[in-house]
């Protein structure tokens, strides 16, 4: 596989097999990633990944949280910026009603969306969850360097014919994540993601986002 291939064909994967990672690949995967761009080369991220027990531990949290208050935990730093102007707004909108046609939910089944949605925290049963920390005290460029190394682990996930979603919803647990994990007083979590071998025949892992041409987002000059 070239990279090109590895970038083409990744998909936000949302139906695993049952088929486990082992530790070894895991610890090779990630040894991998790590040559991933890193201003001054701070490599800024940690990981923390879990399966088994440790990842049921983290479900079954989540819920219970959850069903005190569905809408999680106060943060600071929201998935979307509020009031989301347009294009984005309209793109986001428009991957969301798709996936629900992939999956024939209608708009009016409520019910059954907030149903599938409730799937991200069991990390739509992927046999292995992983965590992004980073500082607190990081700036913004080293918050882009952590999502190189983390775009660089879903293309060398491709190509281990593995699938991965990156689940930014796990942010609105987060103080209650920090404390499960142990995590240090300025360290916070980021976001999780889901991984494992895509169930290839599954409806929602045929669900390709529409993405803008070229000239919608770049200026060529001198050419």
């Amino acid at each position: 596989m070239d990279v090109s291939q590895a970038v083409n064909q990744r998909i936000s994967t949302r139906a695993f097999l049952d088929k486990q990672i082992t530790a070894d690949e895991l610890r090779d995967w990630l040894a991998t990633a790590q040559r991933a761009p890193s201003g001054g080369n701070l490599q800024p991220w940690r990981v923390i990944a879990v399966t088994g027990e440790e990842k049921q531990a983290v479900i079954d949290l989540a819920q219970k949280k959850l069903a005190e208050d569905p809408r999680g935990e106060r943060t600071d730093r929201p998935i979307y910026p509020k009031d989301l102007w347009e294009p984005h707004e309209a793109r986001r909108r428009k991957v969301g009603e798709m996936m629900y046609e992939k999956l024939e939910i209608p708009r009016e089944d409520k019910a059954k969306r907030i149903q599938w949605f409730s799937r991200n925290f069991r990390f739509f049963d992927a046999p292995l969850a992983v965590f992004f920390v980073i500082d607190e005290r990081m700036g913004h460029g080293q918050w882009a360097h952590t999502g190189m190394f983390m775009q660089t682990l879903a293309l060398l996930a491709e190509e281990r014919g593995w699938g991965t979603c990156f689940q930014e919803c796990w942010g609105i647990l987060r103080p209650t994540l920090k404390t499960h994990f142990g995590l240090g007083e300025t360290e916070m979590l980021y976001c999780g993601m889901a991984v494992g071998y895509p169930e290839p025949d599954h409806p929602v892992n045929q669900l390709r986002a529409e993405r803008a041409e070229v000239d919608e987002f770049a200026e060529l000059k001198g050419f």
